[in-house]
């Protein structure tokens, strides 16, 4: 089956969409011009609900109260930390979600990692005439139990891709510091300033409860989808209906590798180099070892620290697509 949206489109019917907008994303620009894409929205869908998302974790909450309200399809306006949240809100949902609740996606942040995954259109007009279209695809998520920045265990869902390690610490950089026009050179960035003074963490990890490897590593990513870090093409030929992870492991990636080997990592050959591996799997499993601090990065977001343990949901987001 081809690696795209267009393999399980189905015929499904109009819904009238709730907008779940973060007016901070596009460098503030969605919040200061959301009138132009309400004008698209509603010339291709007709009347729609919103809400605004003031703070971190509202769109989880947003989501359960209109889920609450009986909507059935959510749209993300924003970027991808807002659209992890709003999917994490479906999944998480404390009552009774319908069988039809669709996701829809209006792409308006830093990485473009979930859109160039799922086929959505970068524009506004094309985002907006998807969630017209009568057709769907029902994708994989993933599920991780991770140690809290705040303490004690929470539990998260993810679209794309989760990971561990250097990219942890970039995302963090990335959220609470570097703010660029671009995200491709946003990420470039924090990775390049990341990864100067980087030493590889020590890990203890398994998948599908197999025996645990003890290891430094400088990063552990598992793939639900292709792309991360805005636009690195990571896990080329992972599929988000398989019902499997593709996990990369990187060890010893240093600045000079960044910098020498930096087009393998936006064109997928990087899993050719010696220092990558690449595997397949439906559970990962990792601990810190020695005290270390190590980092996660969920969606772009960084919402904890290891221990974690990542399984996979199959066939459990469905989302609105054209056709």
């Amino acid at each position: 089956m081809a690696n795209t949206v267009e393999a399980l489109r189905l015929d499904c019917g109009p819904v009238k969409p709730f907008l779940i907008v973060n007016p901070a994303s596009a460098s503030g620009r969605t919040g200061r011009h959301f009138d132009a894409i309400a004008r698209a929205v509603r010339a291709a869908v007709g009347e729609f609900e919103c809400a605004f998302t003031r703070q971190r974790g509202d769109g989880v909450r947003l989501a359960h109260q209109a889920l609450a309200a009986g909507g059935e399809l959510l749209v993300a306006v924003g970027g991808d930390g807002t659209a992890s949240e709003v999917i994490d809100g479906i999944q998480s949902d404390p009552g009774e979600r319908g069988p039809r609740t669709l996701f829809g996606f209006i792409p308006r942040g830093t990485g473009g990692d979930l859109r160039r995954t799922i086929g959505i259109a970068q524009d506004v007009d094309g985002a907006a005439r998807a969630l017209a279209g009568r057709g769907e695809v029902v994708l994989d998520l993933g599920r991780i139990e991770l140690a809290a920045a705040g303490g004690g265990r929470v539990v998260r869902h993810f679209a794309n891709v989760a990971g561990l390690g250097v990219s942890g610490v970039v995302s963090r950089s990335v959220n609470h510091g570097i703010r660029l026009p671009s995200g491709k050179l946003a990420f470039a960035l924090a990775s390049a300033r990341a990864l100067v003074t980087w030493q590889d963490q020590p890990v203890r990890w398994r998948l599908d409860g197999g025996a645990w490897q003890e290891e430094r590593l400088t990063a552990l990513s598992v793939c639900n989808g292709r792309y991360f870090g805005g636009g690195m093409q990571v896990a080329p030929d992972a599929r988000m209906d398989d019902g499997l992870f593709d996990v990369v492991v990187w060890q010893g990636f240093g600045i000079l590798d960044f910098l020498v080997k930096r087009p393998m990592l936006y064109d997928g050959t990087h899993v050719r180099l010696p220092n990558t591996r690449v595997a397949r799997a439906r559970t990962v499993e990792a601990e810190p070892l020695g005290g270390a601090t190590v980092h996660l990065d969920v969606d772009g977001e960084n919402p904890g620290t290891l221990p974690a343990r990542f399984s996979v949901l199959p066939g459990a987001l469905r989302i609105r697509v054209a056709g």
